[in-house]
């Protein structure tokens, strides 16, 4: 059976789905990232172009439908504008946008699309986008806490759609409830339950503040200071590790820490550190004097003897560090008030730790975890008592909250979902109530502890209020989770399960995963820090998911060094097991529909062969030895701007996906002739396709690696002259020279001035060449010097020639009465207006170089001139002249609608000549 070409193997609109994805980072309210912390995300934008594109047919797998390539491009370019929408953010409740996508991949797989399976769910980011398509989606992970985030996305928002809320008042309060809008009501109105019950049973311990003009406060955050023993034996003081003694640095409203050293009879030392809070930039600490903690050791802030780290760390593990209150900060009108510290709020957090604690050790991962240098080494160490105290009591109370919904009417199962959210919900709360958090005194708020993927030594840290509406409270935390589940598609049902994706099946699903890269993330020993509260929480609920003591780890697959006896053991252990989990998968995979598998890229290295990235190839490697064809590779930039790639190097975005179909049992070898004569007959119309679609310049080298390698990988070997298997590098190296090859090429598709701007770009650039040079080049290709001098394509004087770059061209050039114009001029124009006044001038500009009667500007050569140009200033390391290139690239839809749309000029109205009305 032949199989049907899917869109995701031969183009998509790239740059549309890089803008989207990085523009996502910065929305908060409602976006399923805020639901609970989980590491290395997908974009959402991503994964619901890579699943439509995963299902719905390239138009070149319709012939009868499109019989030509224009045809194929036009139906090709309308597939490509439905993604383009269906990737913005404001889109996603466009209930009517859904259901064209959802049609449109209704036609391609027959009116019965497979369900989408992410065997390494992670936080959920795939098994969702899958379900907001209408597709039936599947998750599966081996760790509990993602499991449990993938459940609350996709599995129990479906199964409770449409349900009106239980708590009491609530119900007939609106006509209707549509999707999970009940359920959110729920969880937002039993959540101030517990809120108040927690309140009346330990609100005590955080008391009100007493500002200096007698009136009260809300305290917001307490913030700490931890101590050790000068090791100075005439000194003794309890010294304080402080790494900074600004409490605010806002402009207007700069506050600091004062050390100052008084006597204390009932002190050993007979001295102590006392705290006092002053106003003002003057007289605050400069930068070499603030705190007394860095990297390689502190100092006494009484008699100035330098500590070493290794001291304070035998300190910690003897368990002699201890901490002093430093400043309590208090909510006021518009600006926060930092007040010294007083006995009363000294004595509230002197409370007993609870007995029903997560005592489990923090693992021994020294690049991640910093505290147990310190001896804290046991999850319930990270917290404060008072800290613990909170934490117990709001899980505690989840479990009553449970019992409540059930006595309201809720059933047992609705019971349960409302306490899983109230349960994730505490669970956030770990993040902001650990004494690892710090105070952030740029943004007068409180740092929670993962600010990385590490859990880092705090010095002076922040205890927060968790009855207080900012950064830090219960509240907030409510809030976050509610506002997700408010807007997730709860429309097809789910299902969720906790499974190793080496012994899993595959039966009957399509794949579509962002696997664990390497050693990049230690997601099982980072999520235990929830994991020991969410167990706490919500056991009785999930007993089998939450039933062992920490998250499972032996079956992980992380490349962890300290798991894995070394460097190399881990290398081993993640390399056989990423290629037995995708060898499983091909097992049962269907012919119909490629795969498709992220992969984030971060490390490179070099040998004596060069530079390259060796978990790159390790990864094509393993594919293909897994009995899989790599059909396509897309780059995602999901960082916002632009940053060029190497020197001649296939150098990696920040991730990449690709889709691979089942290689055929009997596939046949070659040998290396015959796969670079099979490169040279496929590149150039992948290329093609490639440039037509809206795919960067920097991303065209990385996205040529897709039709490359799927040449390559679908030999069972291509074999060297000495009989030898070929290996991933040097299909790259073959790959690129053709790339290059092909490009090169492109050449003779221009106009004469073009070409031969071209060539002398090539070897110049924008500098002087010698006129002689240029003439020979200029008569090979049909032109004159002295025309292009004319054209203002160059200038040349003095038997000197030099390129025009487009900052330097005329600002009276009308194309539409130039007698004699190129690609080049376009392109150079287009630069020109671009970068000095956006698009819509560029896009006025195109619409009148397009309406010249004789058709001298092609707009997908000009577009072609662009990536040629990109490629050689960026072989050249000329990075302002690539970078131009690319921007004019990248935003060539927006320039390409304006100049659809744009009036046309009249015949004695210049392109620019408009009034302002027009």
């Amino acid at each position: 059976m032949v199989q049907k070409r899917k869109l995701i193997e031969v183009a998509l609109p790239l740059e549309a789905i890089n803008r989207e994805s990085a523009r996502e980072k910065a929305i908060r309210h409602g976006h399923p990232s805020t639901l609970h912390l989980w590491w290395a995300r997908r974009p959402l934008a991503a994964a619901r172009a890579v699943i439509f594109a995963q299902l719905v047919d390239d138009p070149s797998a319709r012939p009868q439908e499109f019989p030509t390539e224009d045809a194929q491009h036009g139906e090709r370019e309308r597939l490509h504008g439905l993604i383009e929408r269906l990737v913005v953010w404001e889109n996603v409740r466009d209930s009517g946008l859904l259901a064209e996508a959802h049609a449109e991949i209704l036609k391609s797989t027959g009116g019965n699309p497979p369900p989408v399976l992410d065997p390494f769910a992670g936080g959920g980011t795939i098994p969702l986008e899958a379900q907001r398509l209408g597709l039936p989606s599947r998750a599966s992970d081996l760790n509990p806490v993602a499991v449990l985030l993938n459940k609350a996305l996709t599995e129990i928002p479906s199964a409770f759609r449409n349900q009106p809320p239980v708590y009491p008042g609530l119900s007939g309060a609106r006509l209707s409830w549509s999707g999970p809008e009940g359920l959110a009501a729920d969880v937002r109105s039993y959540g101030e339950w517990l809120r108040h019950e927690a309140a009346k049973r330990i609100g005590h311990l955080y008391p009100a503040v007493e500002l200096a003009d007698g009136t009260s406060a809300t305290a917001i955050a307490w913030i700490w200071a931890r101590t050790v023993t000068c090791p100075n034996p005439a000194c003794g003081i309890d010294m304080p590790l402080v790494r900074s003694w600004w409490l605010s640095k806002k402009a207007g409203k700069e506050t600091y820490v004062a050390p100052v050293v008084v006597g204390d009879p009932n002190h050993s030392s007979g001295m102590r550190v006392k705290f006092e809070v002053r106003q003002g930039k003057l007289g605050g600490p400069k930068a070499s004097e603030d705190g007394t903690v860095g990297r390689t050791g502190g100092h006494c802030v009484s008699c100035q003897t330098a500590v070493p780290l290794n001291y304070i760390r035998s300190e910690g593990r003897a368990k002699r560090i201890s901490a002093r209150l430093m400043a309590v900060v208090a909510e006021g009108k518009r600006r926060r008030h930092y007040v010294e510290a007083t006995p009363e709020h000294i004595e509230a957090a002197n409370v007993e730790r609870p007995d029903d604690v997560p005592l489990g050790e923090l693992p021994t991962n020294p690049r991640d975890f910093k505290t147990p240098n310190y001896g804290m080494t046991t999850w319930a160490d990270l917290f404060t008592n008072r800290q613990l105290v909170a934490l117990t009591t709001f899980s505690d109370l989840v479990g009553e909250a449970r019992t409540r919904v059930a006595e309201d009417g809720g059933s047992a199962d609705y019971a349960n979902a409302v306490a899983t959210y109230l349960g994730l919900s505490t669970s956030r709360c770990a993040d902001y109530w650990s004494s690892i958090c710090s105070w952030h005194n740029t943004g007068e708020k409180l740092r929670n502890v993962f600010g990385r993927q590490a859990i880092p030594m705090a010095w002076d840290y922040t205890e927060a209020m968790p009855f207080s509406e900012s950064t830090g409270g219960y509240l907030g935390q409510l809030n976050w989770v509610a506002k997700v589940v408010d807007c997730l598609p709860a429309s097809e049902p789910a299902v969720v399960e906790q499974a190793d994706a080496s012994t899993r099946s595959y039966a009957g699903v399509l794949v579509s995963t962002d696997p664990p890269y390497y050693d990049n993330i230690g997601y099982s020993d980072l999520s235990d820090f929830f994991y020991v509260w969410q167990r706490r929480t919500l056991r009785e609920i999930y007993p089998d998911l939450l039933g062992t003591m920490l998250v499972p780890k032996a079956e992980e697959l992380v490349a962890n060094p300290y798991r894995h006896n070394g460097k190399s053991g881990a290398h081993e252990f993640f390399e056989n097991g990423f290629r037995d989990v995708f060898a499983r998968v091909r097992d049962s995979a269907s012919d119909d529909y490629p795969i498709a598998v992220y992969y984030a890229f971060k490390q490179s290295e070099a040998d004596e062969v060069g530079e390259a990235s060796t978990g790159w190839e390790t990864l094509l490697e393993g594919m293909i030895r897994s009995g899989w064809e790599i059909t396509s590779t897309w780059p995602l930039r999901t960082e916002s701007g632009v940053r060029l790639i190497g020197n001649n190097k296939n150098a990696l975005a920040s991730s990449i996906v690709l889709s691979l179909r089942p290689r055929p049992e009997d596939a046949s070898t070659t040998d290396r002739r015959g796969f670079i004569a099979a490169l040279e007959a496929e590149l150039p119309d992948a290329l093609r396709k490639l440039q037509q679609g809206q795919i960067a310049p920097v991303d065209l080298p990385q996205a040529a690696i897709g039709p490359g390698m799927a040449v390559f990988s679908r030999y069972s070997a291509v074999l060297e002259p000495d009989g030898k298997k070929m290996t991933v590098r040097s299909a790259l190296s073959r790959i690129n020279e053709i790339l290059d090859q092909v490009l090169n090429e492109q050449e003779g598709d221009f106009d004469a001035p073009s070409r031969f701007a071209i060539a002398w770009y090539r070897q110049h650039g924008y500098d002087v060449g010698a006129f002689g040079d240029a003439n020979n080049l200029a008569n090979a290709r049909n032109t004159t010097v002295d025309a292009m001098d004319r054209d203002g394509i160059l200038v040349s004087r003095a038997g000197k020639v030099q390129l025009t770059k487009p900052a330097d061209l005329s600002w009276d050039y009308d194309p539409v009465e130039d007698l004699h114009t190129s690609n080049w001029e376009a392109l150079h124009h287009l630069i020109k207006v671009l970068e000095r006044d956006g698009i819509a001038p560029a896009g006025d500009f195109l619409q009148a170089a397009l309406s010249r009667p004789d058709g001298a500007v092609d707009p997908d050569l000009v577009k072609e001139l662009a990536h040629l140009l990109f490629r050689v200033a960026e072989g050249n390391g000329w990075t302002k002249d690539a970078l131009s290139f690319n921007t004019l690239v990248t935003s060539w839809p927006e320039i390409l609608d304006v100049a659809r749309s744009a009036k046309k000029p009249s015949q004695t109205q210049s392109a620019f000549d408009f009034d302002e009305d027009d």
